[in-house]
């Protein structure tokens, strides 16, 4: 998953922004310290806002720098994608997970799946696993 990323110089500093994400703002000193500060910072405000159940906009905005999500914030969205209008219990029932388990899953704080999980969340969604090392 992928969001673009604008960077401007202004005075001495470079400024960088999301549009699909307008609360987050960074910068640097340099323009790839102010792209190393936007992973971050959007790293921290989607792990921030997943975890609090807050709606993440998709990523539309297509100019700029392209700054990947981080695997395990990506596979939280990813599955609450997936998941769609089902609960987070039917899920698990499906995934023979308790529901804190699946709970776990869908928050980038505390997901560390194994390769057999996600083996099995594949296989209820009618996926492939593929893995891009």
């Amino acid at each position: 998953m992928v969001y673009y990323c604008k960077v401007e110089k202004h005075d001495s500093l470079f400024w960088a922004q999301f549009p699909d994400m307008t609360n987050i703002q960074t910068y640097g000193n340099t323009h790839e310290e102010a792209l190393a500060m936007a992973k971050e910072a959007l790293d921290g405000c989607l792990e921030s806002d997943i975890s609090r159940g807050f709606p993440i906009p998709p990523p539309e905005y297509k100019k700029g720098y392209p700054i990947t999500v981080s695997s395990h914030i990506a596979l939280s969205l990813r599955l609450r994608e997936l998941r769609g209008e089902q609960s987070q219990s039917d899920i698990a029932k499906k995934l023979g997970l308790s529901y804190q388990s699946y709970q776990r899953l869908e928050n980038p704080r505390k997901a560390n799946p194994t390769i057999k999980t996600l083996e099995k969340i594949a296989h209820v969604y009618g996926r492939e696993l593929s893995i891009a090392l």
